[in-house]
């Protein structure tokens, strides 16, 4: 059985084709700057080239439509026919209070998605747009959407909850929702099954470490608090993102520099972060090199920033859980920046933790136990696989189809 993923942004497509028998992918790319003049098709066919291709890409049917075309072609191509297409699985980033689960697409679920665009207007119009593109393309072929919030609905309201007049929650649904869920899922699940240990028994801390980032407390699976809140601003400073910031800040700065809400938030999504103190980058590469040439203050006091909002995340969520048992690293740079873990896990002894610091440094996106034999936390590097559980979700609800 074969089944497509989509990951549809405002100006992006992302694809993953499975051979859901062996779990292969078969195919895989994205297309970049849709609406814009030099819009891309990026992927890797089987052969395990990179191939580039460049056309006028309006918007997302004509997208879908050249990712189709490709899958099916004779220089490309990895399947004969589209009919070959089992199901196509959506990543869809907010599921509000709606969705606590994987669910197949229906009229109706597309109404609540729509519903839920006021939370993620820039994300959900994206999301409907790929399912709306199936739809027209492949009618017969059934489609999941996959919510990036789902997995937190586990959280207790005394978690998810701001201390705000609770008219506004009830008027505008104003709460945490989480994101990275899919991500946290598969790894607390995975670094499970990589130790051999039952997850119902299991305190866990994910750390989701990318441009973008986020922290879950999982406690017998379940997540009970995590780092991102309404939108993905709050929590981990990020690469453009500020994370926490004292609200009073921001109404501070709206009147200091004559900011409307729009400004606001690019000051707040798009200039922040380490962009906003480092002044050169957003790329924690880059970052980490100006780092070990040890010249720039700004380059130095980020690199700090970025690590202690993990660590103080960390001991925050150790304290939830009532202990810790095992600590995931994943992400782009939880998954391959040694120097950031190292410096997480710096200071952790007294819960326990105890860094291979030699092992630690040669792991770079491999499963891998890098703390050492006699640690008491478990911490584990596991790249994650969002596609996957997305292609496994849609998968597992095909046996609901009549």
């Amino acid at each position: 059985m074969k089944i497509l993923v989509l990951n549809c942004g405002s100006s992006s497509i992302k694809y993953k084709l499975f051979e859901m028998d062996s779990k292969e992918v078969l195919a895989q790319g994205g297309i970049e700057r849709i609406g814009l003049s030099g819009a891309f098709l990026k992927f890797t066919p089987s052969s395990g080239e990179k191939v580039i291709l460049e056309r006028e890409i309006p918007e997302h049917t004509v997208g879908i439509e050249f990712i189709l075309e490709i899958l099916t072609s004779g220089k490309y191509g990895c399947i004969a026919s589209l009919d070959e297409i089992a199901a196509v699985g959506h990543r869809v980033v907010h599921g509000g209070e709606k969705f606590n689960s994987s669910v197949l697409i229906t009229q109706e679920v597309i109404d609540q998605m729509v519903e839920c665009s006021d939370l993620a207007p820039l994300h959900n119009p994206a999301n409907l747009k790929g399912i709306h593109t199936i739809s027209k393309l492949l009618p017969s072929v059934p489609q999941v959407g996959v919510f990036d919030t789902a997995f937190h609905q586990t959280m207790p309201d005394y978690a998810y909850m701001y201390a705000i007049p609770y008219e506004l929650y009830k008027k505008y649904a104003v709460r945490r929702y989480g994101f990275h869920g899919t991500s946290h899922r598969y790894v607390s699940q995975r670094v499970c099954d990589f130790l051999g240990v039952n997850i119902a028994d299991q305190r866990i801390i994910t750390c989701h470490i990318g441009n973008g980032g986020s922290i879950t407390a999982i406690k017998s699976g379940k997540s009970v608090d995590t780092s991102m809140g309404l939108t993905p601003v709050e929590g981990l400073m990020m690469g453009t993102r500020s994370g926490d910031v004292d609200a009073g800040v921001l109404t501070f700065l709206m009147e200091k520099e004559k900011l409307d809400a729009q400004g606001l938030s690019d000051l707040l999504n798009k200039k922040s972060g380490v962009l906003g103190v480092f002044g050169v980058s957003s790329d924690m590469r880059e970052l980490e090199k100006a780092v070990s040439e040890g010249k720039d203050k700004r380059a130095m006091l980020a690199d700090k920033m970025y690590d202690y909002r993990i660590k103080k995340y960390i001991g925050a969520y150790a304290a939830v859980l009532g202990g810790v048992d095992i600590i995931v690293f994943t992400g782009g740079v939880g998954e391959n920046q040694s120097t950031c873990r190292e410096s997480v896990c710096e200071g952790l002894e007294y819960m326990g933790v105890k860094l291979d610091k030699e092992l630690n440094a040669k792991i770079h996106g491999t499963e891998t136990v890098i703390s050492t034999p006699d640690s008491k936390v478990k911490v584990v590097v596991i790249p994650t696989d969002e596609e996957l559980t997305i292609a496994m979700d849609t998968e597992e609800l095909l046996i609901f189809i009549p």
